[in-house]
């Protein structure tokens, strides 16, 4: 029996209004600049004010790609983030609420490094495949912060993903085939008690190669043919060289073939977002598959893309996709580039300024904020609550 067609449906993506260029940001630290746009593969770094937190973030981009009619359908709403708000309640009731989404329909939260929005991907596409007339939201938001003047500081970014999943969808299928490895390691992670991500990231980088390559070979051996009927692999980016370092690190270990070149000639389409936004963790990896997705002319319906997620920590898998059917005008490439390029570019002091605010919090009361667009935004905290506002 033929298995039911799930997968994406809709996509949008969110980025705050700022952004810092990497040119300017690495003279004024010392650093050539060509070590940052060519050493790491990053051009611009999204900068995220107060008002625009991963909550306001996942909900305008969600508010991008849903109707009325979806809401309706949507039975559950799943985020996956690093980035969340509070112990207890997810970002995904936030949403849920803002954008009035089916109130019998449930919202949960997904955390494991950069991989919890793949996670929450498959649970949703699991879903949909027992109940096809359904939907779910999956949303991946995140800030990405290592602190001023740091070695990590150029792989910093903020913004949100979102995903509708359905039958028969208009963008890509997800297979139901997978394949996954989890590996206990102290890549990057963050205690409670620190503001900033813990990171060793030599380490971080081996061990995001070895673990593409151990996935690889276990496609290999479960499934031989699969690999050569990919056309184009995209990957979880915290910086855009990490792909091609993988690429590189799987064709060390295999000797050269023709799907690595074939890999590494969609290579530079699936990176151009990704240069101008930075890293937006859970949301990385579909960043990459959205420039795909709107840059690569070359690509053709109904061919098989590999997705590569990675989380630190360190959890990986493979997806498999299956393009669809005039995908490309699904995809709204045109919008996410106006979205892109009606950005505010800063100053590294105006950067510098708004990385240090705090929120001036006393017995669980904030000031009020102010909407950096038209959109979602955190408006302060009363009695210990978020309030979150639209503003027109």
């Amino acid at each position: 029996m033929k298995e039911l067609e799930v997968g994406i449906d809709k996509i949008g993506l969110y980025v705050p209004k700022y952004y810092i260029d990497m040119k300017e940001l690495a003279t004024y630290r010392g650093v050539d600049p060509n070590k940052w746009t060519i050493g790491i593969g990053q051009e611009q770094m999204a900068v995220p004010t107060l008002a625009s937190d991963v909550v306001a973030l996942a909900a305008n981009a969600a508010n991008q790609i849903i109707t009325e009619e979806d809401k309706g359908l949507i039975d559950q709403v799943i985020v996956g983030t690093e980035s969340g708000v509070d112990h207890s309640k997810s970002i995904a009731t936030f949403v849920h609420g803002l954008l009035e989404i089916n109130p019998f329909a449930k919202a949960f939260e997904i955390k494991q490094a950069c991989y919890g929005a793949t996670a929450a991907l498959q649970l949703a596409c699991d879903y949909v495949r027992l109940r096809p007339e359904r939907k779910v939201l999956v949303i991946a938001t995140d800030i990405s912060r290592y602190g001023l003047d740091t070695s990590g500081e150029p792989t910093q970014g903020a913004g949100a993903i979102a995903m509708l999943v359905s039958a028969n969808p208009k963008i890509l299928t997800i297979r139901q085939e997978s394949f996954m490895h989890t590996n206990h390691q102290f890549d990057f992670w963050r205690p409670n008690d620190s503001e900033y991500a813990m990171v060793d990231g030599h380490f971080s980088t081996k061990l995001y190669q070895d673990e593409f390559v151990k996935v690889l070979e276990h496609v290999e051996a479960m499934n031989p043919s699969l690999l050569e009927r990919i056309e184009a692999m995209t990957f979880h980016l915290p910086f855009t060289k990490m792909g091609l370092k993988a690429l590189n690190a799987y064709e060390e270990a295999k000797g050269s073939h023709p799907i690595i070149d074939k890999w590494r000639s969609h290579y530079d389409a699936s990176r151009v977002l990704n240069r101008r936004v930075g890293n937006i963790y859970t949301g990385s990896l579909f960043l990459s598959l959205i420039s795909l997705l709107a840059k690569d002319d070359t690509l053709s319906a109904g061919e098989t893309i590999g997705l590569f997620s990675y989380g630190s920590g360190a959890v990986s898998e493979l997806l498999i996709g299956q393009l669809q059917p005039d995908y490309r005008q699904y995809v709204n490439s045109e919008e996410i580039e106006q979205h892109l390029d009606r950005r505010d570019a800063l100053t590294v002091e105006q950067y510098e300024t708004i990385f240090l605010e705090k929120q001036l919090v006393n017995d669980g009361q904030s000031a009020p904020l102010t909407a950096d667009e038209v959109g979602f935004y955190f408006a302060g905290i009363t009695d210990y609550k978020r309030q979150y506002h639209y503003q027109a």
